[in-house]
């Protein structure tokens, strides 16, 4: 709770004790108020207490909801916060019930002994006593002013009444007042009475009524204002009929008026006993009502007091719960990775420096946290790096970990095993078809440079594996090196090297060949001469079987020596074969003029091209592409050439990325024929390597020589029934992918070709 929170409730408290302090105290003068005051303001004392306790129930019913919701919601220190609640209250209930029974008990008999039986008739009694004395100084004077009208008729002897008569009457009569009044209330003439009136007051019509009707009557006045009456205006006025005289001053009856003062102690008596009564009288009728009251009162103190025990209860259980809520808050943010500076409770207390050190800590994993996120960063940086690297590496890298799952591969290796590697992570490479024979070669390699490592591996090892993929299509030469890493992975690099193996071998052929033309070429000329002259010198001497032997000898001799040079010359051809110029061309006008030399092929329908509409034009050299053309042309004729329905077919297409964007331009020549040998597959590009009776095997070497000079991509494929992958083959096709594209198609290069060829 923060300090504005405890000022906050702190004035609450102050101004909700006060306010029932003045309250209570309105109730508690209730009894003692003057007449009037309790029964002007009940209605709305009544309420104002009401309306308090019912705040009061409405704000510890407010916080016990809150505070149940917290323990239900298993919040931290709610469990503390209830049982602390729980002991003040208790501590502030039980004593409050406890008053509050004594009390209710004490003011239920205290109101019921105010209005004890007794005491009523205690009141009525002196009450009556105070009416019988007031009744009997009234008696008494109308007594004596009847006697005194009787003695003053006596006295007057139809005489007028003179003033001094009157004076004596009420000197005899110890009166305030003697008055002479007429038939009509009017004062005759009077002694005595009041300095401040020349005249004393005229009696009531009323008063005049039953004087004239019963001779003589009196009355008390002046108690109706109870200060006029202790101010000495309380009077006995008595009224008595003079009898008639034939010496009366004048016609109608005459009264003698007499006023006397109340005695001033009977008086003040009288007040007391009739205002007590009235009081009483008021009292006994408000007796539930103030009951009611005093019992209202004594509940709102209880309220009082059970709010102020949990507002305590409150107030110091978040003091001693603030800390540990602090802890509990501060553990949860930093379980969830949060190591904010976290808040210190401002105390010198244990549990001050508890919060202290807690902030610390976390203070000191934020910055371990940073130097972790700052290494984290360096190490991603240079996994980026190392992971760019092995994307860009054109050899194929694998990583093996402890168990000989694959754990990494870089794009390389997917390229060079046409394999999609990625999608084998967390795979054995044996569990890939084409790659069990290489997998087991590899793992032999692994446990042999763990069980004897040959000399000079240190950790190391480097062997070359020839691979067969799994269309039968190629054959690939890899150099492969092998590493331990710790603690138990398996490092695995390995290069593409069938090119350089094929063109060492090219190489070495053309060397062969280079050797072979100069060496054999040279003695088969004169071999041939040698031949023809035996045979020109010895023909006309021999006869019969002999000259017919000799001619068939020299015939094969020559022969022989015709087909040794023409092997020569293809060696020849082979070793020197020229650097390609490469220039912009049509490859459709290419095609066209090469296939005018097959013309009869055509038409008779073993031969047919099926060229693309508006091709790209190329980079290539006219001579070396037609050479191409030529060989592939007549080699898929061979292939044929025993099929009675066989077919060939020169085709150009132009080849899209995923994109659909332009890549390149194919060329393929398709045959129904038996297709390549799996033999031939595998060094098909290799010299010398054929399955013709007359052949030398140079066809495609050449084919993959001119190819490579142009860039291009050279593949053998042997054609299947649909469905039918591993059945006989129905025919082969050869393609040659051109990627180096001209700007512009060149009709003038392919009639430029066309002469040179």
């Amino acid at each position: 709770m923060t300090r504005a929170a405890r000022w906050a409730w702190l004035v609450s408290l102050v101004a909700v004790t006060g306010a029932c302090g003045v309250l209570a105290f309105l109730l508690s003068i209730g009894a003692t108020t003057p007449r009037g005051f309790f029964e002007r303001h009940y209605v709305w004392l009544f309420w104002l207490n009401a309306a308090v306790a019912a705040a009061l129930v409405l704000v510890i019913g407010i916080a016990a909801v809150r505070l149940l919701l917290r323990v239900r919601r298993a919040k931290f220190g709610s469990k503390l916060l209830l049982k602390l609640a729980g002991i003040f209250a208790l501590v502030g209930v039980v004593p409050g019930l406890l008053i509050y029974t004594v009390s209710y008990q004490f003011v239920n008999r205290s109101i019921d002994s105010w209005f004890d039986v007794r005491l009523a008739s205690a009141l009525d009694a002196g009450l009556n006593l105070g009416r019988g004395t007031l009744d009997g100084l009234v008696n008494e004077l109308s007594l004596k002013t009847r006697d005194a009208a009787d003695r003053l008729a006596e006295s007057s002897a139809g005489q007028p009444v003179q003033l001094l008569a009157l004076e004596r009457l009420r000197e005899q009569m110890a009166v305030r007042t003697v008055a002479l009044v007429g038939s009509g209330g009017q004062i005759l003439m009077a002694v005595g009475g009041d300095t401040s009136a020349l005249t004393p007051d005229r009696p009531s019509a009323t008063l005049l009524r039953q004087a004239r009707t019963a001779g003589v009557m009196s009355q008390l006045e002046g108690l109706e204002d109870e200060a006029l009456a202790l101010q000495g205006q309380a009077r006995i006025r008595a009224l008595a009929r003079l009898p008639a005289s034939d010496m009366s001053l004048g016609s109608g009856d005459r009264y003698l008026m007499v006023v006397q003062r109340v005695p001033g102690q009977v008086l003040t008596n009288a007040l007391a006993v009739q205002t007590a009564s009235s009081e009483y009288q008021q009292r006994a009728l408000e007796r539930d009502g103030l009951r009611r009251m005093y019992l209202g009162t004594l509940t709102l103190v209880l309220i009082l007091a059970v709010f102020a025990a949990l507002l305590l209860a409150v107030i110091l259980g978040n003091q001693l719960a603030r800390p540990l809520l602090l802890l509990a808050d501060g553990m949860r943010q930093v379980a969830k990775g949060d190591l904010s500076a976290k808040p210190v409770l401002a105390s010198r207390d244990e549990l001050g420096g508890l919060t202290r050190s807690f902030a610390d800590m976390t203070d000191q994993l934020a910055d371990a946290r940073v130097q972790v996120e700052r290494s984290v960063a360096q190490l991603e940086d240079a996994r980026s790096n190392l992971q760019t690297i092995l994307d860009n590496l054109t050899a194929g890298v694998i990583v093996f970990d402890a168990r000989g799952l694959i754990e990494t591969v870089n794009p390389g290796a997917t390229r060079i095993l046409r394999l999609p590697l990625s999608a084998y992570r967390g795979r054995r490479l044996e569990e890939l078809a084409p790659l069990q024979g290489f997998a087991q070669s590899v793992a032999q390699r692994f446990e042999q440079l763990g069980d004897s490592p040959e000399a000079g591996e240190r950790g190391t090892w480097q062997d070359a594996f020839e691979l067969q993929l799994e269309d039968g299509q190629d054959t690939l030469t890899l150099l492969v090196r092998g590493a331990q890493l710790p603690p138990d992975a398996r490092l695995l690099v390995f290069d593409d090297i069938s090119e350089v193996v094929s063109a060492q071998r090219s190489a070495a052929w053309s060397e062969v060949a280079r050797r072979l033309a100069h060496e054999i070429k040279n003695p088969l000329t004169p071999i041939q001469l040698s031949a023809e002259r035996l045979q020109h010198k010895l023909e006309a001497k021999l006869e019969g079987a002999d000259q017919a032997m000799l001619v068939r000898s020299v015939g094969t001799i020559v022969n022989q020596v015709q087909a040794m040079k023409q092997l020569v010359n293809e060696f020849r051809d082979y070793a020197r074969l020229p650097s390609a110029q490469l220039k912009a061309l049509d490859l459709n006008a290419l095609a066209s003029e090469v296939l005018l030399l097959y013309a009869e092929a055509q038409e008779s329908g073993r031969l047919h091209a099926e060229l693309a509409a508006d091709p790209p034009a190329i980079q290539g050299d006219p001579t070396q592409l037609r050479q191409v053309i030529h060989n592939l042309v007549q080699n898929a004729l061979d292939a044929v050439s025993d099929k009675p329905d066989g077919q060939v077919t020169l085709r150009t297409q132009k080849a899209f990325n995923d994109a659909g964007e332009l890549r390149g331009l194919r060329l393929q020549v398709i045959d129904n024929g038996p297709g390549f040998a799996d033999k031939v597959l595998k060094r098909a590009f290799e010299p010398y390597v054929t399955t013709k009776s007359k052949g030398t095997g140079l066809g495609l070497a050449v084919v993959k020589k001119i190819a490579d000079e142009h860039g291009a991509r050279v593949r053998l494929v042997n054609l299947h029934l649909q469905g039918d992958e591993g059945g006989a083959a129905i025919g082969a096709q050869v393609s040659l992918s051109f990627s180096k594209l001209a700007t512009a198609p060149g009709p003038l290069d392919a009639g430029n070709a066309h002469r040179a060829a």
